[in-house]
């Protein structure tokens, strides 16, 4: 397993993030222990969550995925050993009004809560890093283009926040912050207001990447090299289409997509069209698709960390293995090809 350091100074993250957001939906708790322990086994050190976890969110299950990895910590220990990320939902009343009554906004008050509630659902003390799941304010995000300005939107108070975050760094509650679904003007503003007042740094963006949206790289990339804040690339598989086991229509039993078919966010024309080709190619070269497509993935140099979920330990292992896989260049060269002929065909 190779691990990464985790913004400037930060501890080091193995390059495979275990994701979580199945727990409680998808995966059972014996499941969910399951995973926990063939992850760490193999070498993963890295956990993340949500409070808004399991997806697809729903009152009965919010803060359940917390809540397995709280018991699991409590029954294996070890928790020193470990790198355990977290995020605070942002607003949206109209889909989640369960948390905090719809009471979740990047201020004192709704953040210390569920800080508190977190740390009491993973049964630790503290949380090494902490993200806020989305901005805040109006902007694009969740496969959202064309940046549509509002002149009478209030103006973000992302001085305030990053307060409220030195602050939870301070009493110890967190280790170090980060940001999830974010464009380059928010990080840059996080960054310029901690340099002024001497706050803790955002050391990582929390962002979908994929063979199907390498969005992350116009303009991310660059604040990524520069200013440490690394890429912890969610969806890597493009909620698993890459795999390839949803071409022609199938769906597969079980699958998240034959059971929630609104997700539907890397399966337009263009996308299914790009990862027939990407499923070929992979296959020509004796590979498994998924794992071609997390390699590619692991191997850009603005990567912390790439965050992988299954709903089977035997999917989490092909996963993992992904780890020890090294892309020829001239496959690299083929995977450039493709992406020339479909170029983020779902971001």
């Amino acid at each position: 397993m190779e691990y990464r350091q985790l913004g400037n100074g930060g501890p080091a993250v193995s390059v495979i993030c275990l994701g979580t957001m199945t727990f409680g939906e998808q995966n059972s708790e014996a499941e969910a222990f399951e995973q926990l322990d063939y992850a760490v086994a193999h070498g993963v050190n890295f956990i993340d969550t949500a409070e808004l976890y399991s997806i697809p969110p729903r009152e009965e299950t919010y803060g359940r995925t917390e809540a397995i990895i709280g018991q699991w910590l409590h029954a294996r220990g070890g928790r020193e050993q470990l790198v355990i990320a977290s995020k605070m939902a942002g607003p949206g009343p109209d889909w989640i009004p369960w948390i905090r009554g719809g009471h979740s906004r990047f201020v004192r008050q709704d953040m210390t809560a569920a800080i508190d509630g977190s740390l009491r659902r993973l049964r630790t003390d503290y949380i090494d890093l902490y993200q806020l799941h989305w901005p805040e304010r109006k902007t694009n995000y969740f496969g959202q283009l064309g940046y549509s300005h509002d002149s009478e939107a209030p103006l973000p108070q992302i001085e305030q926040t990053l307060e409220v975050l030195a602050d939870l760094v301070k009493a110890g509650k967190v280790r170090q912050v980060g940001l999830s679904n974010e464009t380059p003007w928010g990080v840059m503003q996080f960054l310029q207001l901690a340099q002024q007042h001497g706050w803790p740094r955002v050391v990582s963006v929390q962002n979908p990447y994929s063979l199907l949206n390498r969005s992350f790289e116009v303009g991310l990339a660059e604040v990524a090299h520069r200013e440490g804040t690394g890429l912890l690339a969610y969806s890597p598989l493009g909620f698993g289409v890459l795999s390839g086991k949803y071409l022609a229509g199938a769906r597969p039993e079980g699958a998240r997509i034959t059971r929630w078919s609104h997700y539907d966010r890397y399966l337009n024309a263009e996308a299914q069209a790009a990862t027939a080709e990407y499923v070929a190619l992979a296959r020509a070269n004796g590979l498994d698709p998924a794992q071609m497509a997390l390699a590619y993935v692991h191997s850009r140099p603005f990567l912390s960390a790439t965050i992988i979920g299954a709903t089977s330990v035997g999917q989490l292992a092909s996963n993992i293995a992904s780890a020890d896989l090294t892309l020829a260049p001239e496959l690299l060269e083929a995977i450039e090809a493709i992406h020339t002929r479909h170029p983020n065909p779902a971001p």
